[in-house]
């Protein structure tokens, strides 16, 4: 339970994302590549000198779909190709802060080229979808 007079429920349910107390910088980034070692940490670092709190990565050569968790505390929501013997090209990916992370409701990998995240905001029954895609003509 938290100090500021919340139930049980409210604590333990997802942070609203979008409140006039969270202001939350959202961005996108083509970055290349991220099948370089290293890369998630220097994207996770300028991240938090630009104090970006949900980043949409594209063309980062990620293969399949997934998540996992920096040791910084960042979110890496990625999406990319699913065939068995497919080359790194294309693929994008989220990245959330704590913050973030926190008022995930779900998020679904739609292809190598879109990715779409649901979040909590402060109205109950309203909710925000965020797509990072990544498209060549």
């Amino acid at each position: 339970m938290t100090s500021r007079s919340k139930s049980r429920e409210e604590a333990a349910g997802p942070t609203p994302l979008l409140t006039h107390r969270n202001k939350l910088r959202i961005a996108a980034w083509n970055v290349r590549t991220m099948y370089e070692t290293g890369r998630t940490f220097q994207i996770a670092r300028e991240m938090k000198a630009y104090n970006i709190g949900l980043l949409g990565l594209s063309e980062t050569r990620c293969l399949q779909s997934g998540q996992f968790g920096l040791v910084s505390g960042e979110t890496l929501l990625y999406s990319g190709h699913t065939e068995e013997d497919a080359h790194h090209t294309e693929g994008v990916a989220l990245m959330l802060t704590p913050i973030a992370q926190k008022a995930l409701i779900g998020w679904k990998p739609i292809s190598s080229r879109i990715i779409s995240a649901k979040f909590t905001t402060k109205r109950k029954k309203q909710s925000r979808q965020i797509v990072s895609s990544s498209w060549c003509l």
